[in-house]
């Protein structure tokens, strides 16, 4: 067994995993803080009770994320040995401040607001939920500004053999890791407003809280348009970048070939291994604008890359597709959401398919993340450091082991997260009082 493509698979499996669960983390935790500042606002206990009754939810997917999450990071130790001694020195720092400066502050504040609801002000345990949502916001400051290094490499110098930090700010203010964040946390916010809509309209198709979750339903509606449209048009300027930073990515993501200006995009497209199967329908320029903002641009292609230093095509095309089309979809289902919001009960259909529609920004982030990590390829650090060279000294059958105990172990987490989120969910906001 290779232990390089079993190092990978892991890593990808312990990152899918964990990823599930960070998004509504992010994005749930400022809807609750919203909730909390509305009944201090107001008065209306109404808001409370959805602050405690999403507040659970968010408690059970927060602990998950931290049980996932830890594995992931041990494996920057077991698998990618070579790794952690080449950029340690930039990598190592970054994931330290996170740790420190933000999970910390984080676990500490949800500690506080758990435990405070008859000890606080509803003054100050507003203002605690305001520090829960912005200490887990902020480590995902730093988690992307780790991950920007590795797809934009800035602020080093080679030294004695590795990579060791000479500029600490143009690694904290590297564009490409700025644009990660905006793009992750925009998507955060759609998964936690279509997680909200979708529950709300289960509530509502069985005629239960009705109140409560009609009001649910119209935070999350608001959340999961405005979301959906900003994510898709901050993906333009994220699109942008990447066409400076990481022109073959860009071309693997469009599967373009020959370099040109006045670039055309196919509509019907359809890639292979040295060049693509099928072209048809062609957009002129279209590329090139998207790209570059230019229709004269030159698009750089795939055959102007050595073999060894491409991406694998397919999986970034296609992948880049499901995001774009999930991103399409979206925005159509809240904006029905939204307007139809004052009688959403006169389409009992629509809230039959709002629940379906709770994976699809899941799906989407998960769709953007192996573009932008298998699209980084063959590189684990772009242009500095090959992923064949990062990991470690170990055997394939030592990897095989590991990946088939974190898939079990992950399964059974999973499963029993699901099951009492499912539980949560089902006994409504009256059992989380």
């Amino acid at each position: 067994m290779d232990a390089i493509l079993l190092s990978r698979l892991q890593f990808a499996a312990a990152t899918m995993f964990h990823f599930i669960f960070v998004p509504l983390t992010l994005g749930l935790s400022v809807l609750i803080a919203g909730m909390e500042t509305a009944y201090v606002r107001t008065g209306k206990e109404l808001y409370l009770r959805m602050a405690k009754f999403w507040g659970k939810l968010f408690l059970i997917n927060f602990v998950l994320g931290v049980v996932t999450g830890i594995t992931l990071e041990f494996q920057f130790g077991t698998n990618w040995s070579r790794y952690s001694a080449y950029v340690g020195d930039i990598f190592g720092s970054l994931l330290a401040i996170e740790a420190t400066a933000a999970f910390f502050l984080e676990s500490t504040f949800i500690g506080v607001w758990v435990f405070g609801w008859k000890k606080l002000s509803p003054k100050a345990h507003a203002i605690v939920a305001w520090l829960v949502a912005g200490a887990g916001n902020l480590s995902a400051v730093w988690i992307l500004i780790a991950n920007g290094f590795m797809q934009n490499p800035l602020g080093y110098v080679i030294r004695n053999g590795r990579a060791e930090l000479n500029d600490f700010m143009a690694v904290v203010l590297n564009p490409f890791a700025w644009q990660q964040f905006a793009h992750t946390i925009l998507g955060a916010f759609c998964v936690a407003g279509f997680f909200v809509l979708g529950i709300s309209a289960w509530h509502l198709a069985r005629k239960s809280h009705e109140e409560f979750f009609n009001a649910s339903l119209r935070i999350g509606a608001g959340v999961a348009l405005a979301a959906s449209i900003l994510v898709a048009v901050q993906g333009h300027f994220h699109g942008n970048e990447v066409a400076r930073v990481q022109p073959v990515k860009l071309a693997a993501m469009e599967s373009h070939w020959e370099t040109r200006a006045n670039a055309p995009m196919y509509l019907l497209q359809i890639p292979g291994e040295n060049g693509n199967v099928l072209e048809a329908l062609p957009v002129p320029s279209l590329l090139s604008i998207l790209a570059y903002n230019d229709p004269n641009a030159v698009v750089k292609g795939l055959n102007d890359v050595p073999a060894a230093d491409r991406p694998p095509v397919a999986i970034t095309f296609w992948a880049f597709r499901a995001m774009v089309g999930i991103g399409t979809i979206m925005p159509l289902i809240a904006l029905f959401a939204w307007v139809k919001r004052r009688d959403i009960g006169k389409y009992p259909w629509f809230l039959k398919l709002l629940p379906w529609a709770i994976p699809l920004p899941y799906l989407g982030l998960q769709a953007g993340w192996v573009v932008a990590e298998v699209g980084r390829q063959p590189w684990i650090v772009h242009g500095l450091m090959r992923t064949s060279d990062a990991v470690s000294p170990i055997s394939g059958g030592q990897v095989g082991f590991t990946l088939a105990a974190i898939i079990v172990l992950y399964t059974l987490l999973g499963a029993a997260g699901f099951f009492l989120a499912g539980r949560a969910v089902k006994q409504g906001p009256d059992a989380a009082r």
